[in-house]
Parts: structure tokens; C-alpha cells; sequence
């Protein structure tokens, strides 16, 4: 008796495709250009670091549009080297760009985000807004 199932059928169904964790197929290598982010929320704000080595801070472009923050980086280089007769021995393109996108909670003070970038590492402070924030302690006499 034969308890193995043979699956005749050779070709593997749309389903299965689309519910793999690498669908996009030959896209998957696109993720690895998109920056690490790490999202802390304290009392009065929340942070944003985005892990960017090797950029600048005028590489960035930091919008707001609808409570959506977006983050994005396009660098072009070209680097060419050419012997005395103005032949090119060398030439190289090189283009990264990334974008990230992030839904803004409504307790965000989106008139106050400041950003600065350090040491490779991008920082976006996200401020909350007065009404937000935690309250203080208070005692309720008792009548």
C-alpha cells in the first residue's frame, strides 16, 4: 500500500504564488535597498530613526501630505575614467533611491516635526499634540 500523495500536476497554482512571502518574484532584492526604521513613542513624542550610511542630509526629502509621512532618497553618482585620448577606460553608473511611507496617528502635531541626520542615521521627532499628552495626578476631594 502506497501512503504517499503524488501531486501530478506540475504546475504550481496562482494562489500558491501570490501567498508565498517573496511574491513580487525578481522584486524581492528591491527590499534590501530600503533603510531600517526603528519607532519609539514616549509621553510627549514619538521618534523616528531611519538608518541611511553614506548619505547626506540634502539627499533626503521629507513631505506631509494627509497624515502620511513620507520618506524618500534618490542619489545618482557617475564616476569616469578616460585615458589621454578622451576614450573611456572606465565608466560607472551607480543609482539608489528608496521610498518609505508612514500613517501619521491624529495625535501627531504635524506643525512641529523637526528632523536632523548624524552619523548615518536619520532622526525624525514626531510631537504630540497638548491634548495628547498624559494628564498629571489630581486629587478629587470628597464632600
Amino acid at each position: 500500500m502506497n501512503l504517499v500523495k503524488r501531486n501530478y500536476n506540475n504546475f504550481p497554482s496562482i494562489i500558491d504564488e501570490f501567498l508565498k512571502p517573496d511574491w513580487f518574484g525578481g522584486f524581492q532584492n528591491l527590499q534590501t535597498n530600503l533603510p531600517a526604521v526603528n519607532i519609539k513613542e514616549t509621553d510627549t513624542n514619538y521618534s523616528l530613526e531611519l538608518a541611511a550610511p553614506g548619505k547626506g542630509k540634502d539627499d533626503f526629502v521629507i513631505e506631509i501630505d494627509h497624515n502620511v509621512l513620507t520618506i524618500s532618497s534618490e542619489v545618482k553618482t557617475e564616476n569616469e575614467q578616460k585615458d589621454d585620448h578622451g576614450r573611456y577606460t572606465r565608466r560607472e553608473f551607480n543609482y539608489s533611491a528608496f521610498r518609505r511611507a508612514f500613517t501619521l496617528p491624529e495625535t501627531v502635531n504635524t506643525e512641529d516635526i523637526n528632523a536632523n541626520y548624524e552619523n548615518g542615521v536619520l532622526y525624525i521627532t514626531l510631537p504630540k499634540k497638548q491634548e495628547a499628552l498624559p494628564k498629571p495626578k489630581r486629587l478629587i476631594d470628597i464632600l
